[in-house]
C-alpha cells in the first residue's frame, strides 16, 4: 500500500489545487482553492475557455460579481470530481472588513445554491484576522460553514475555536520558511525535521488543544514544503496537499505511522485560554512570525486577486 493510501486511513486527504483535471488520480475527499491557485489555473490553455465562457455569459455584471462566478465555476467543476467539500475564498482585500466579508460570502453561497449545491459541500475561506473570525462566527450561525486560512498562531486558532468555525487551515510550510530564514546559518535541517519542524509543532499544539477540550472545529494542516511535514502530522483531522506532494506520497510504500490522536490529546495537561479582541491583537502582535506571515499572505493573495481582476477585465472590454 502506498503512503497516500496509508495516510487516508488516519487522515482525510484534501487536494490543494484549482486544477480540477488533476484531481481524479489522487481521489481526495475534499479540495481547496485560493486566489493564487485559481490565477495559476486560468492562465493554463486547458482552462482559458472556461474563463472566457464565464465572462461572456456575465459581461454586463460588476467585476466582483463576475469574479465570484469564475471562482464558483471552478468550485462546481471540482465538486464533480470530489465527493466532499470545496473551499472557495473571499477576496483577501476584504480581510479587515467584517461586513463586506459576510456580504461576499453570502454572494458566493447563493451562487452555489443556485447551481444545486448544498451548504454542506462548501466552505467559505476567510483570512484569520480578528474581523475575519468574527465574520465567520456570524456565517456559522447562519449555517454557512467556513475555512479560516492564513493561520499561523495559537491565538488565531483559539479565537476560531471559540467562534465555532467549521475548519481551520494552519500553514505549516510558511511557518517553516520563516523559522529557517530567521535562523540563517544556524538552521539545522535534520534536527528541525519531522516532529521538531516548527510548522508541525504549531499544528500539533492546536490539534491537541482542540481535542483536549472537545472543540468541534476541524484542523486541516496546509502549505507543505515536503512529504516529511505531511507524514509527521498523520492522524490530523485533514491535510490539504498539492498535487506534486500527493504524487510523491503515491510513489512511496514506506510505512506511515500515526503521530496525532484525540485519545492522546485528551490526557495531556492543557490549559484553557480565551482571547477578547484586545488580547487577540496583542498576542498576534507579540508573535513576530505570525504577524509577518499573516500580512504577507494577505498581500500575496490580494495581489493575485488583482491580477485575476485584470484578466477578467481584459475579456470584459
Amino acid at each position: 500500500m502506498n503512503q497516500l493510501d496509508q495516510l487516508k486511513r488516519h487522515t482525510t486527504v484534501v487536494a490543494d489545487t484549482g486544477n480540477f483535471k488533476q484531481l481524479a488520480q489522487f481521489a481526495p475527499r475534499d479540495a481547496t482553492t485560493n486566489p493564487s491557485l485559481i490565477l495559476k489555473a486560468v492562465q493554463q490553455p486547458e482552462y482559458a475557455p472556461l474563463l472566457a465562457e464565464v465572462v461572456a455569459a456575465h459581461r454586463g455584471m460588476s467585476l466582483p460579481d463576475v469574479i465570484d462566478r469564475v471562482l464558483v465555476r471552478f468550485g462546481l467543476e471540482i465538486l464533480k470530481v470530489v465527493p466532499g467539500r470545496v473551499s472557495t475564498e473571499v477576496d483577501a482585500r476584504l480581510s479587515f472588513d467584517r461586513v463586506a466579508t459576510v456580504q461576499r460570502a453570502h454572494a458566493i453561497m447563493k451562487l452555489y445554491e443556485a447551481a444545486g449545491v448544498g451548504r454542506d459541500r462548501v466552505l467559505i475561506k476567510i483570512a484569520s484576522t480578528w474581523e475575519g473570525i468574527q465574520a465567520a462566527a456570524e456565517l456559522e450561525r447562519e449555517g454557512i460553514h467556513c475555512n479560516l486560512t492564513l493561520l499561523f498562531s495559537f491565538c488565531q486558532a483559539v479565537a476560531c475555536g471559540d467562534a465555532g468555525v467549521q475548519l481551520i487551515s494552519p500553514f505549516v510550510g510558511r511557518i517553516y520558511d520563516w523559522a529557517k530564514k530567521n535562523a540563517g546559518a544556524q538552521w539545522d535541517e535534520a534536527t528541525m525535521a519531522g516532529a521538531n519542524d516548527p510548522g508541525v509543532r504549531s499544528v500539533a499544539q492546536i490539534y491537541e488543544y482542540y481535542k483536549h477540550f472537545d472543540i468541534r472545529t476541524e484542523v486541516m494542516g496546509a502549505s507543505f514544503r515536503n512529504v516529511g511535514q505531511i507524514l509527521a502530522l498523520s492522524g490530523c483531522d485533514l491535510l490539504t496537499i498539492s498535487p506534486e506532494l500527493l504524487a510523491q506520497l503515491q510513489s512511496s510504500s514506506d510505512a506511515v505511522p500515526v503521530h496525532l490522536s484525540a485519545e492522546a490529546a485528551r490526557v495531556k495537561p492543557v490549559q484553557r485560554v480565551h482571547f477578547d479582541e484586545a488580547a487577540f491583537r496583542y498576542a498576534l502582535n507579540a508573535d513576530a512570525m505570525a504577524t509577518e506571515k499573516l500580512a504577507e499572505g494577505i498581500r500575496a493573495f490580494a495581489a493575485d486577486a488583482g491580477k485575476l481582476d485584470g484578466l477578467v477585465q481584459a475579456q470584459m472590454a
